[in-house]
């Protein structure tokens, strides 16, 4: 069963379910979930916790024992495990699978609440048998990153959990100063808290209080570009530049990008396809996920033409970062990036 991470708090005044499996890359939404999760768990009786972290050469069959003593314990516990990779392995995945079993044909036991900590999970790890098996037998959450659009509605209703409000171009500025970063955005958040009294925050009070906290993030950067936001791709790129991100990483970022835009464009016209009949391309140059949104967009307001001369200009830019070729880098790199996201129709 999927739970979205804002349905969380109903779910648990409900009553808790017996597992759950919170997995994503938005370590604040993480930490906040299973912290939930736990307080419920304590509330309703839970007193005891036994904590498992499965790296490298972890022994398997301590959580098989676990399953298998469940009925053992006069008190009810907490079993936390936590996958930092994410890869259990054939043996761990085989584990995690046996364990969901315990929890059958009732999927309940009243002695045990298991909570399991994932990172991000890739699309192969999403449909393996033993992600399968905890889908089936508990609850999961997705503790995804805020994109940048639904930034500001999560910044005012984190405000209004501290009775504060803002306008929508405070809103923005904050999110504009905190992108990419969760942690830093609660932290200067609760700082409003501690410095204004409930109510109604100013422009005024919000700049001088709020500091330039973003993670910059090289694949941030290629989005801006895709989608045309100049702004955005010049603000990050200056960002990166503070500090002091490899250019050559920047540089493959953004040429992977414009290829796989080119492979895209130039599937649709070696099929005589239009953009409206897009779904096949993006499947054939392997582009999943949230980037096929981007992708399309940038295949319905560009050409091959554009994408392959991108394409070339990025080529340069290599060039004159291992000093072949005469060149400010950063300037390179901002012009490279300006001159796809111009582009406005085909």
């Amino acid at each position: 069963m999927k739970l979205a991470i804002e349905d969380l708090p109903r779910h648990l005044a409900k009553g808790l379910a017996p597992l759950y499996v919170i997995h994503g890359d938005a370590m604040l939404l993480a930490i906040e979930a299973a912290d939930a999760i736990r307080v419920a768990a304590r509330t309703a009786g839970y007193s005891e916790r036994e904590v498992f972290i499965a790296e490298r050469y972890f022994d398997w069959s301590a959580l098989r024992n676990s399953a298998q003593s469940m009925s053992l314990f006069s008190s009810r516990k907490v079993l936390d495990l936590r996958i930092p990779s994410g890869k259990p392995g054939v043996d761990g995945g085989q584990a995690l699978q046996d364990y969901c079993q315990k929890l059958s044909p009732n999927k309940l036991n009243p002695d045990t609440l298991t909570l399991i900590s994932l990172p991000r999970m890739d699309k192969t790890a999403m449909n393996s048998k033993w992600f399968g098996a905890l889908a089936e037998a508990g609850v999961v959450i997705a503790a995804e990153e805020i994109s940048l659009a639904a930034l500001p509605a999560w910044i005012g209703a984190r405000l209004k959990r501290q009775t504060q409000t803002a306008d929508p171009d405070t809103l923005e500025f904050i999110a504009q100063r905190v992108e990419g970063n969760l942690l830093a955005a609660h932290q200067e958040i609760q700082k409003l808290a501690l410095i204004f009294p409930a109510g109604h925050l100013s422009f005024e009070q919000v700049k001088d209080s709020v500091m330039d906290v973003a993670r910059y993030d090289i694949f941030k950067l290629s989005e801006a570009m895709l989608s045309g936001d100049i702004a955005r791709y010049t603000h990050i790129l200056d960002g990166l530049r503070a500090e002091g991100t490899a250019t050559v990483l920047i540089l493959w970022s953004l040429a992977e990008d414009i290829r796989t835009l080119g492979k895209v464009l130039r599937a649709l016209k070696n099929t005589g396809q239009s953009t409206n009949n897009i779904s096949a391309a993006l499947s054939a140059a392997r582009v999943w996920g949230a980037k096929q949104q981007l992708v399309e967009r940038a295949a319905r307001r560009t050409s091959l033409a554009v994408a392959e001369r991108a394409l070339a200009q990025a080529a340069y830019v290599d060039k004159v970062v291992k000093g072949l070729r005469p060149g400010d880098v950063w300037d390179e790199l901002l012009q490279l990036g300006l001159r796809f996201a111009r582009v406005q129709t085909k």
